[in-house]
């Protein structure tokens, strides 16, 4: 009984430094962030814009490229095939690379001078300098942790009731929309908030791709480089709150309740 409290007192010890280590710094940049600064910094319509970009774009990069990885996910959850494991390693290649090394490798397909950001051009759409490429970057080094997390939750359905379904004569299609995918929804979802949240901190290669227009990230950097921390600081303190704020609200809409231990 006393090495069992001992091992809760340890292992609660433990995790309250973890906590306090993560905590600390978020909490010491609001409470030096004083209410004019809040004012101030909400006034800012260089700051509204910037923020505006950055949730916008990476919700674009979750529904263009985030939907489109999902029958990856599921291809990778229930089919076997020569490469499999070189796919799952290219797929979290994105969150092993240099982030500004993953901003010049898409300068390399996306620049003016690619058949690829020639044929944007063509079409009204600007990768280098413009949204789209915003968009894209932030995508690609997002994109791993939806493709991982919707994998999961593919794999976890069990394979008997889709085979049951197509017995009785649905298809396919049928089949994953109305079995797989809605028994797969929450880690589906998981991933899509996870990619989001993901987009909205890069920075390595959106500076590489599109420095103007600034996302938030960028111009947290820019004014830190430019005028110090006191003026860095606000924007971060802002923009962390509002992305507190729709996690809140995302976790409230979704009416997750917590686990219990006991069922």
């Amino acid at each position: 009984m006393i090495s069992d409290w001992k091992g809760t007192l340890f292992l609660a010890g433990l995790g309250g430094l973890i906590l306090l280590f993560i905590v600390a710094p978020l909490a010491g940049m609001l409470l030096n962030t004083s209410g004019s600064q809040y004012v101030e910094t909400v006034a800012d319509a260089e700051v509204r814009r910037s923020i505006r970009l950055t949730l916008l774009s990476s919700f674009a990069g979750v529904m263009i490229f985030g939907l489109a990885a999902i029958p990856l996910a599921y291809l990778l959850a229930r089919k076997d095939f020569p490469g499999k494991g070189i796919v799952n390693g290219v797929v979290a290649l994105p969150v092993v690379i240099p982030h500004s090394a993953a901003g010049i490798a898409l300068m390399g397909v996306v620049s003016r001078n690619t058949f690829l950001g020639q044929a944007a051009e063509g079409a009204g759409i600007t990768f280098v300098g413009g949204v789209a490429g915003i968009v894209v970057a932030m995508a690609f080094v997002s994109i791993p942790f939806l493709v991982h997390a919707a994998r999961d939750g593919f794999a976890a359905v069990p394979e008997k009731l889709e085979k049951a379904a197509l017995n009785l004569g649905a298809s396919p299609w049928r089949v994953f929309f109305t079995i797989t995918l809605p028994l797969a929804k929450r880690q589906v979802l998981t991933g899509m908030t996870m990619m989001w949240a993901r987009g909205l901190s890069e920075f390595g290669a959106v500076i590489i791709i599109a420095y103007h227009p600034m996302v938030t990230p960028i111009l947290i950097w820019e004014r830190f480089a430019s005028f110090g921390l006191s003026h860095a600081r606000p924007v971060a303190a802002v923009f962390m709150i509002i992305c507190l704020a729709i996690f809140v609200l995302m976790r409230i809409l979704s009416g997750k309740k917590p686990e219990s231990r006991h069922g």
